[in-house]
C-alpha cells in the first residue's frame, strides 16, 4: 500500500471483523465481533466512520438492503472488502510477521 495508503490499526481490526462475517457485515455486527474477538469497546461511531474511511480508500464496498420489521423498514448497510482491501491486509500481515521474525522481547536494563 506504501506510505499513502498505510493501513492503521483499528482499521485492520475492522477489515478483519468484515471479513471474519462475510456476508453478514453490518456496523453492529461488526462492533459486536471486535468486542468479542479483541476483547476491545468499540463504539459504533467508529465503527462506521472506519467503515466509511475503508470504502472512500476503495479497501471496502458498501451495498443497502431492505430492512426488516425489526427495522422499521430501515435500509441496512452491508459491508465487503474488494480486492484491493484484502491485499492490504495481507501486506499488514506480512510487515508484521517480517518485524516479529527472530525478534526476542526482555526487558531493557537502565543504562547508568
Amino acid at each position: 500500500m506504501g506510505r499513502d495508503g498505510y493501513l492503521g490499526e483499528f482499521e485492520q481490526v475492522v477489515l478483519l471483523a468484515v471479513a471474519r462475517l462475510g456476508q453478514d457485515a453490518y456496523g453492529m455486527r461488526v462492533r459486536q465481533e471486535i468486542e468479542a474477538r479483541a476483547g476491545r469497546r468499540a463504539t459504533i461511531g467508529a465503527v462506521y466512520a472506519t467503515l466509511e474511511r475503508l470504502v472512500t480508500k476503495g479497501l471496502a464496498r458498501e451495498a443497502e438492503a431492505p430492512g426488516g420489521e425489526e427495522r422499521s423498514g430501515l435500509a441496512r448497510r452491508f459491508f465487503t472488502l474488494t480486492p484491493e482491501g484484502v491485499a492490504a491486509l495481507e501486506e499488514a500481515r506480512d510487515l508484521q510477521s517480517r518485524m516479529w521474525a527472530g525478534l526476542k522481547l526482555r526487558p531493557s536494563r537502565r543504562r547508568p
